[in-house]
């Protein structure tokens, strides 16, 4: 059981607060309380996220996204009663109130069982040139290029063994025997690593036709140019709430019309509105598909993600989205790897 004071929020504070709570708490809820301490509704990673693709801002009161009918415990119930509860509500957290209604602790799963390992294939594409890299990947591979003391591919194999991960597929092309002779066969980090060897370029989905076998989970594909804080875990929970066929990630990205923009309708003046801030979903690069996803995807072929999952939905497939509210950063150009070594002591140690 976990101390409680950390964990909470006035129901009147932003929506930004509540994701620092939930950061720095480090058990993925935030609890809103009156004066009293008495319990309004919780705040989880999923409602903020569910928050934002209704398009509620960050500054907005934690109220407009909190459970406001949490499930919750007494202090009399036993351990039994409790995980009962959790498995039945499919939870990690409950909190534990008095007969007044205040809180007084909160019960966690993994407290109370040790958590299994994730057994679901990761599939890390790093077979792409970096030609907008420039010099920096003439005689090195992107994904072997040091961010902080590591290499890029490095620190998003070791986000993923934090979050349980032990099975993992790399796919290489562009000096695919560096790759291969850095992590071997991943027993240095106590996983296995096994290769998808590309002849040619065939895009983020185009390899995974290459998969030796169907795996018999969802499988994870991650970009191997990306730096991010994500909780893998969470996504791939997710993506098995939904029970869709696909999830993939995606990041908000604000663009500021450096000038007014003006609405004519018949010739005529109708508004102006001066440097208007534009708000748009783009693909992060990080996706969760089922295994059955795999029979769209052309053997052999140059094939993209985004083109997979244009398919998907052209074939009236209910794909979901993962809104990513973490640290993300794709290192494409010169200056964003020279901002990932400037904010990595800062993210990842």
């Amino acid at each position: 059981m976990k101390p409680t004071d950390q964990l909470f929020i006035s129901p009147y504070s932003s929506i930004l607060e509540a994701i620092k709570v939930i950061d720095r708490g480090s058990v993925q809820i935030t609890l809103v309380v009156d004066e009293d301490q008495r319990l309004l509704g919780t705040v989880t990673d999923g409602d903020i996220r569910r928050g934002i693709l209704r398009n509620i801002g960050l500054n907005d009161e934690v109220r407009q996204v909190m459970n406001t009918q949490p499930v919750t415990s007494r202090e009399e119930d036993s351990k039994e009663y409790i995980l009962s509860s959790m498995r039945h509500h499919n939870l990690k957290q409950i909190p534990v109130l008095d007969r007044m209604g205040r809180v007084v602790r909160l019960h966690l799963l993994e407290e109370i069982i040790k958590p299994e390992r994730c057994d679901n294939w990761v599939v890390l594409m790093a077979g792409g040139l970096g030609t907008r890299l420039g010099e920096l990947t003439r005689d090195c591979p992107k994904p072997l290029l040091l961010v902080g003391n590591k290499p890029i591919l490095e620190v998003i194999l070791e986000n993923f063994i934090a979050n349980g991960f032990h099975r993992f597929m790399i796919s290489v092309n562009y000096k695919a025997e560096m790759i291969m002779a850095h992590f071997e066969d991943g027993s240095k980090w106590g996983v296995e690593i096994e290769y998808i060897r590309e002849d040619k370029r065939l895009g983020t989905a185009g390899a995974l036709s290459l998969l030796p076998f169907v795996p018999e989970e969802p499988l994870l594909i991650m970009n191997g140019d990306l730096l991010t804080k994500v909780n893998f875990r969470q996504l791939l929970d997710y993506h098995n709430d939904s029970k869709g066929p696909a999830t993939m990630c995606v990041r908000e990205y604000e663009y500021q019309v450096p000038y007014g923009v003006v609405k004519v309708e018949n010739n005529r003046l109708q508004s102006i509105e001066e440097k208007p801030l534009q708000r748009y979903f783009i693909s992060g690069g990080i996706y969760v598909i089922s295994p059955e996803v795999l029979s769209y995807i052309p053997s052999d072929t140059f094939y993209d993600m985004p083109t997979l999952f244009e398919k998907l939905i052209e074939e009236g497939a209910s794909t979901s989205v993962f809104p990513i509210r973490e640290y993300w950063l794709d290192i494409g150009r010169m200056d964003d790897f020279n901002r990932a070594n400037g904010e990595y002591s800062e993210v990842f140690n």
